[in-house]
């Protein structure tokens, strides 16, 4: 991010996320570059981004969406109006009806879910698929590990039998989180021995989430080579569905330093939360970048980041900085499109930060929120 975008920032009222159309295009025509090199489709996976208001841009490039839920689908049906996906580990009965009117793609967990709502999804034409489990993943951080000892996620080879498979047109696999192809590589082979012999009986086979595809270092050559070769194997369409890669690096979060105290060290409140507006800092956990800061010790000013929340594990984390903060910084923290907006939450009665887009010209404020957003979510 260039000076002059740091100090159009520098001038909004806080706390604010806010997505740059430009750096969200150039996402996009990375992933349009591997559809057009493969045919394969790629879907907006909306549990990692769901800023509608972006949805005809990303439309322009993307098949569509791929929800988890009846409401995700429904935002996608109306906002993109392209293909709609959905996976859940459950439906629900009540909500199954409504789901068929939004989803021409539906992916079902088990074979005891697809075997329950099987003859109303096909009777509506709708194109079912599995989800499988191929008990092999690269994750290390376990609360993000779908193929986990007692994992609900997906099904084992050894619980497929033959008639699970009648009249299905696809299956599914998800067991990557912010990985590189390499990784997609070595899962494909465990994926092909245990499951291969069902892929000949398929229309398509969806690869799932997870895939950093807009990342710097990501090999995208290697990723085609994939792709290419279960297409040509199988004879079949190949789907993914990212959510993260789409927003990757597109984002910031906007906050302003409202106090600073001491104890044991200097710590920096900010009227932001990482419990409320950034949850994965703690649930991840990771640390998001500041711009200007650097690692603690690295400059000569060091602060620990907190929220303005009352829990005491409200913390960001620490960074340090050239010069001493005072009472009325701004600090921008990166990368604040994905799993943010999605994920934030109103506890402490804390508000949300609006929602901005901006471009080479103006910053344009797309939502703001008030007491009625907090108060809507109560009785």
């Amino acid at each position: 991010m260039n000076k002059i975008d740091i100090d159009r920032l520098g001038h909004i009222v806080t706390p604010a996320y806010v997505v740059d159309k430009r750096l969200l295009m150039k996402n996009l025509e990375t992933l349009d570059y591997v559809q057009k090199q493969t045919s394969a489709k790629i879907l907006l996976a909306l549990k990692g981004f769901s800023m509608y208001h972006v949805f005809p841009l990303i439309g322009e490039y993307l098949a569509g969406i791929t929800a988890s839920s009846l409401y995700e689908a429904r935002l996608g049906f109306e906002e993109m109006g392209k293909e709609v996906h959905i996976y859940a580990p459950v439906f629900k009965e009540s909500e199954f009806e409504e789901i068929m009117t939004y989803c021409e793609h539906m992916v079902f967990n088990s074979p005891a879910q697809y075997k329950q709502y099987k003859e109303r999804a096909l009777a509506k034409g709708k194109e079912c698929a599995i989800r499988l489990n191929p008990e092999y993943s690269e994750i290390t951080t376990e609360i993000y590990d779908p193929c986990a000892i007692n994992s609900r996620l997906g099904t084992v080879a050894s619980q497929i039998k033959a008639s699970d498979l009648d009249g299905l047109s696809g299956l599914h696999f998800h067991t990557m989180c912010e990985h590189n192809s390499d990784t997609l590589d070595r899962t494909m082979k465990v994926i092909e021995e245990k499951f291969g012999q069902y892929f000949y009986q398929m229309k398509w086979i969806n690869f799932g989430g997870g895939h950093h595809i807009t990342r710097a270092d990501y090999d995208i050559e290697l990723l085609i080579k994939v792709i290419r070769h279960i297409q040509t194997k199988y004879d079949v369409e190949v789907y993914l569905e990212p959510g993260e890669a789409i927003a990757l690096n597109t984002g910031f979060l906007v906050t302003e330093v409202l106090d600073i105290v001491s104890y044991g060290m200097d710590i920096a409140i900010i009227d932001a939360s990482a419990a409320c507006h950034m949850p994965d800092v703690i649930e991840m956990p990771y640390r998001p970048e500041i711009i200007g800061s650097g690692k603690p010790g690295e400059y000569a000013h060091t602060y620990r980041i907190g929220g303005m929340t009352c829990l005491a594990g409200d913390i960001v984390s620490d960074y340090s900085f050239e010069k001493p903060l005072k009472v009325g910084d701004k600090l921008i923290f990166t990368d604040m499109a994905h799993y943010t907006m999605v994920k934030n939450n109103t506890f402490n009665g804390v508000g949300l930060p609006s929602i901005m887009t901006m471009d080479a010209d103006t910053i344009e404020l797309v939502k703001a929120f008030g007491y009625n957003d907090y108060k809507g979510r109560l009785s």
